[in-house]
């Protein structure tokens, strides 16, 4: 008997020319046939083909089954920035049964510690300049098994750098041992997990969302029906968004080769002239990005000599574009900017605004196979126009989360609807327009940013007696953080507590604005009142 994502899956398919099969490994297997010798992915001057990717990825899988010893439903972490080698990786473990733990490169030792641990990682894929931070950090996880990489192993193997780890092995070593391996039969169904996605919130540690193969396949058959891109001509877009963020492993990690596509992998966005001088080197046809990649590229005295000539559109998600920003995007590149929006929980898709109708300032209707609704505080559902948090259903919405049966049960009701913490108004077009957020979330770059971690490692430092984190807006960053504390050392300065935040934090969290006071917005219970520093922060 089928399930409910299975019918969708089928009834999707059956719309997508050529595609026939209703399985995420066949699909992806069917995609590499179809699109052979084409171009998948492009970095750092290195073409891989879907053909290479299919062999490469088989060989990975091999390898983590027999060398490693892993079997079906392990987790694997991968820390790499945009790199040829992340799809290789990726898929292998997907096609190897196992689950993706998609880890940012940025992380601290003891965010590192705290996601291998709450995952259960058994092996992890890094960048090898990372090694030393693996030095500190393995001992108290459970990984077994470290695969380090060059950012230009695919294009001349290197070898790694001195390290004091155990069981530690270079990719291109670890392709050629799979590559004599016979890859086992594995069963996967929809339902089996295919990747952990960590996400926060404003009431705890960061949790993972868990998506399964149905979850992501949905999502990257949605995408292009819903949006209405012309199946039968070829995309070619710039990738600047990291792979190991929900937005580009939707996108361009599997979307984008499912549908085959070409995706341009930028590794470092923040250098906006060497993006700049790759996106010289190729007529590409689309863009995804956000608002202030945006606003930091047309900043760029070389913006203007880009061919914008082949671009049909442009992409945007994370945070709300500006329009003035959307304007001048237009004017200089001749594109319009699609607005959509989708969660961690959602595979990252949800909504987007079509090439056929468009309208900035919404984040357009849902996606095809997406149902979407507004309640208000007591659950009853609201009429068009209404204010209240936007729920959402269908086959792209997460399983639950990661050993979180209570955070599960109060983000999924009992008839699979998800609770956003968003608060949306659906127009009498049935577009949706995003009001504000329930959440405490500080969206920096497009990155959230999660209030309690701050706070939790502001208040471990012995001078500080209360702190609270808010977001404001920033002209560059969309938001930045801003700490607000009460410390017993007056002598304490600014500077000396973002270093120690910095020792604990990623550098996108760690608070851009610190402001000493004396006291604290409280409640009548002693909660601190982060809606009144909003307020007197504007």
């Amino acid at each position: 008997m089928q399930t409910k994502t299975e019918d969708y899956i089928l009834s999707c398919l059956l719309k997508l020319e050529r595609q026939e099969t209703a399985d995420l490994i066949a699909a992806f297997e069917d995609s590499a046939r179809r699109h052979a010798d084409a171009v998948a992915f492009y970095c750092l001057g290195k073409p891989i083909t879907f053909t290479e990717v299919e062999h490469q990825s088989r060989d990975f899988a091999a390898y983590l089954l027999q060398e490693c010893k892993l079997s079906k439903g392990d987790r694997v972490a991968i820390q790499l920035p945009n790199l040829v080698q992340y799809p290789i990786v990726a898929w292998g473990v997907l096609r190897a049964g196992l689950t993706i733990v998609n880890t940012n490169p940025l992380y601290t030792k003891r965010e590192l510690i705290y996601q291998f641990n709450d995952s259960g990682a058994k092996a992890a894929v890094v960048i090898d300049s990372n090694l030393p931070m693996m030095e500190q950090v393995v001992a108290e996880t459970g990984i077994t098994k470290i695969i380090a990489t060059n950012p230009i192993d695919m294009i001349d193997s290197q070898s790694l750098p001195a390290c004091s780890l155990e069981n530690v092995v270079s990719l291109p070593d670890a392709l050629a041992a799979g590559s004599a391996i016979e890859l086992p039969d594995i069963e996967v169904s929809l339902d089996d997990i295919a990747a952990l996605q960590y996400t926060g919130g404003t009431t705890g540690a960061p949790k993972g969302a868990i998506l399964s193969h149905g979850n992501i396949l949905s999502a990257a058959l949605m995408s292009p029906l819903s949006f209405g891109a012309d199946m039968t001509l070829r995309d070619t877009g710039i990738a600047p968004m990291p792979v190991y963020h929900i937005y580009g492993f939707a996108v361009n990690l599997v979307a984008g080769f499912l549908n085959g596509g070409t995706s341009v992998l930028i590794p470092n966005p923040r250098d906006i002239p060497a993006m700049i001088e790759t996106m010289k080197q190729h007529s590409f046809t689309s863009f995804a990005g956000v608002n202030t990649l945006f606003t930091a590229m047309m900043q760029h005295p070389e913006f203007d000599s880009i061919d914008f000539s082949h671009m049909r559109w442009t992409i945007s998600g994370g945070a709300a574009t500006v329009p003035e920003i959307a304007d001048e995007w237009q004017r200089r590149t001749g594109a319009l900017i699609h607005e959509g929006y989708g969660l961690s929980e959602t595979a990252a898709m949800a909504t987007v605004n079509t090439l056929a109708e468009h309208r900035l300032g919404t984040i357009g209707p849902p996606m095809i196979g997406c149902e979407m609704k507004v309640v208000d505080g007591a659950g009853n559902n609201l009429t068009c126009g209404a204010e209240g948090e936007l729920l959402i259903r269908g086959p792209q919405v997460m399983q639950g989360y990661w050993q979180r049966e209570d955070a599960t049960a109060e983000a999924i009701d009992a008839d699979g609807w998800f609770r956003t913490g968003d608060v949306a108004i659906i127009e009498a077009d049935g577009k949706i327009r995003i009001v504000d957020r329930l959440k405490d979330m500080v969206l920096v770059s497009g990155f959230n940013v999660y209030p309690n971690e701050i706070e939790n490692v502001v208040s471990a430092h012995p001078d500080i007696i209360e702190c609270a984190v808010i977001g404001v807006p920033d002209e560059k960053t969309g938001e930045a953080v801003k700490l607000f504390a009460i410390t017993s050392n007056p002598s304490l300065t600014a500077s000396e507590l973002r270093d120690f935040c910095r020792n604990e934090l990623a550098a996108y969290k760690v608070p851009k604005h610190i402001e000493f006071r004396d006291e604290l917005p409280m409640s009548n219970v002693g909660k601190i009142l982060r809606r009144e520093l909003r307020e007197q922060s504007v």
